[in-house]
């Protein structure tokens, strides 16, 4: 990620986490003892609830300080966070090397001599943490955000609960929420329809001696895992554990899973390190969640990153989109000088739903084609033929390996290319099952095959839109300019 590519900004925000962007003009009020009308119980301020004192007035409220939330701040305010990434003892990951049941490999580089980064994700948010309050227009104050507060229809800021158990009320004009995969604040926004088919376990693996530096490992056999560089003398390992329970971490149930059925799948060079990482029982779980964007407009109010739209986590592209978004946020709020008018401007970012949709819809699609492929069972020989179909691709080189990691690295945000390699892919498979000399048996598995790829790609492309995401010229939000803003109020933030 190259970041000077990435981020910018013109006004000025909120970061709780949380964060907060100031500009010189007057903050609105919100009142402890008014009580409004609520929707989807959406809260007041409330008697006894303190207005919070920050030194200045705010344009925009971010609710979470992660990735997304901190570099939003300071895209918001200022130019530049590549810096970030240095410092934490970070990896450059130049290619992966997919590793298949049989124990074939293909190395996959990154298209136009590009590369991918990998880190202690602690260390990286504090880095972005940091550089976002390093900005004098920028405050991080820490608390749980309880609830948004609603006047008249609009958004006008959050309460929210300090370390000390002070509940407290800010105001902004503008409340940007992206508090991650598990948002306590997203159903006020829209309609989630969460999916959770499997959970992520982690490890960090230590002592090991690898054949490649630079290098990742994509584990494609009876089990989905991905192993990757995190610091000079560190990996990380995410294991998919199929079902919607994960076994139990207390009980050793995880630990004896990992031993017996995933560690024979580990690659040679990497099995002594998991087994010693297992001992060591550092172990944690996270559920994939996949959930669709389906926000509906909110006047003073707007989800971003996880909060707003989860792929499985197979591909790691989580952090792909959600800097996506912030990129597209920010070009959006570049020519606005006044965010108080909560109707008009919520008119004019319903455009960003539509233009996130290229860049958000591949990394979406191939995670969640990748894991339903891979986490089936070999006992339907169509989808035997689909895993082996799509290593042998990979393994292909050129124009179809590049073209993959291209779309899922969000170097290419083309939706038609995408199409293109996932049919590719399944002429690919019906070719090998049919020649030289077909069979019945091999035309039925064909045919078989045809449906089973249709039946994971058409659902996928439904549940993102099709018009949306091939023809958003269609869409009338695609159309939107900027508000007419006053030229009374002083532009800010640039």
């Amino acid at each position: 990620m190259d970041s000077r590519h990435i981020f910018g900004g013109a006004v000025a925000a909120f970061l709780f986490g949380f964060v907060v962007l100031y500009s010189s003009r007057r903050r609105e009020k919100i009142k402890a003892s008014e009580k409004t009308r609520t929707k989807k119980k959406l809260k007041s301020s409330g008697n006894g609830v303190c207005r919070s004192n920050f030194a200045g007035n705010t344009d925009v409220i971010i609710v979470g300080a992660g990735v997304a939330g901190s570099a939003l701040a300071y895209a918001l305010a200022k130019l530049g966070l590549e810096d970030c990434l240095d410092g934490c003892d970070s990896q450059t990951v130049f290619s992966f090397a997919a590793v298949h049941k049989d124990g074939r490999r293909s190395a996959i580089s990154y298209p136009s001599n590009a590369s991918g980064r990998g880190f202690h994700y602690g260390r990286f948010v504090k880095k972005l943490r940091e550089k976002a309050v390093s900005l004098p227009n920028v405050k991080l104050e820490q608390g749980t955000v309880t609830s948004l507060v609603e006047e008249n229809g609009s958004i006008k800021g959050v309460l929210y609960k300090t370390k000390a158990g002070q509940e407290l009320a800010a105001s902004a004009s503008l409340t940007i929420v992206c508090d991650g995969c598990f948002s306590n604040l997203r159903s006020n926004l829209c309609s989630p329809k969460i999916e959770v088919p499997s959970y992520s376990v982690g490890l960090v693996l230590e002592d090991y001696d690898l054949p490649y530096a630079n290098r990742a490992y994509f584990i494609l056999k009876d089990t989905i895992a991905i192993a990757y560089p995190i610091s000079s003398n560190e990996i990380r390992c995410l294991v998919d554990v199929p079902g919607p329970k994960p076994p139990s971490i207390s009980t050793g149930e995880m630990a004896s899973y990992l031993k017996t059925v995933v560690a024979p799948q580990m690659p040679p060079e990497l099995y002594n390190a998991f087994i010693c990482a297992i001992d060591k029982g550092n172990i944690r779980t996270m559920p994939n969640k996949i959930m669709p964007a389906s926000s509906y407009p909110t006047p003073g109010a707007f989800l971003i990153g996880d909060s707003l739209n989860m792929r499985h986590s197979v591909t790691g592209g989580g952090m792909t989109v959600g800097l996506s978004d912030v990129v597209l946020l920010r070009d959006l709020l570049r020519p606005l000088n006044d965010l108080s008018n909560a109707a008009s401007i919520c008119k004019y970012l319903e455009s960003f739903c539509v233009l996130r949709k290229p860049s958000a819809f591949a990394i979406n699609t191939l995670a969640s084609t990748l894991h339903t492929v891979f986490s089936s069972s070999d006992q339907d020989p169509a989808r035997k033929e689909m895993k082996e179909a799509f290593f042998n691709y990979l393994s292909l080189g050129g124009v179809f390996s590049d073209g993959l990691m291209a779309l899922l690295s969000g170097l290419n945000t083309d939706p038609l290319s995408l199409f293109f390699h996932c049919f590719a892919m399944l002429a690919y498979a019906v070719g090998s099952l049919l020649l030289p000399f077909p069979t019945p048996k091999r035309m039925c598995i064909a045919a078989r095959l045809i449906l089973v790829g249709s039946g994971i790609i058409f659902p996928i492309l439904k549940a993102e839109g099709i018009r949306a995401t091939f023809f958003p010229a269609t869409m009338p939000a695609y159309y939107r300019t900027p508000p007419v803003q006053s030229t009374g109020r002083r532009e800010t933030g640039k």
